[in-house]
């Protein structure tokens, strides 16, 4: 009975799997120098999310572009994080560094979309938002760039925080169009 309980678990796991959003946004061959020469090696940078507000950023490395994939795709799944969100947007604004790279998250109104390139897109999309604006700037590695993205998403506070910390009320912190569409 033991080993069917094992099974089950294990069906329930690949179904998780099937609802995440997976994208591979970077391959890179990399080489390790020995003795005998140059080892070649594949890193690849995997991002996984739901579209709800959880998302990871996984590096996996192999001597083989599949097994990197799936090595970056396991990594990815194990760091996923829970990302304060809006509706379909960001909270507030926020910039952030990761090495050379600089990101800024600017909150838009419905409708907007995604304004974002690269990583940074991917890294939005899969976390589930739908409506923002970003700015990319200093280095253009994607591993940096798509970091420096989670890294602001996880300093978002969300509304209810914010408007304690400044001392006011919930609605008089979230943007104009969420109070619009209220009255």
């Amino acid at each position: 009975m033991a080993k069917q309980r094992e099974r089950g678990e294990r069906r329930d796991r690949d179904d998780n799997k099937e609802e995440l959003d997976e994208r591979v946004i970077d391959i890179t061959r990399v080489a390790k120098v020995v003795k005998g020469g140059r080892r070649f090696a594949f890193r690849t940078v995997v991002i996984v999310g739901d579209n709800k507000g959880r998302v990871g950023i996984g590096v996996g490395k192999s001597r083989g572009v599949p097994e990197s994939i799936r090595k970056g795709s396991d990594a990815a799944r194990k760091r996923m994080q829970k990302v304060s969100l809006s509706g379909t947007t960001i909270p507030h604004e926020i910039i952030a560094k990761h090495g050379g790279a600089v990101v800024m998250l600017r909150p838009a109104s419905p409708g907007t979309g995604v304004i974002a390139g690269g990583s940074v897109r991917a890294v939005l999309e899969a976390a589930g938002v739908r409506d923002i604006l970003s700015k990319s700037q200093g280095s253009n590695n994607m591993l940096n760039v798509a970091l420096a993205t989670l890294k602001a998403l996880n300093e978002l506070k969300n509304s209810d925080d914010l408007a304690r910390m400044r001392g006011k009320e919930g609605s008089e912190v979230q943007p104009f169009w969420v109070e619009r569409g209220k009255a």
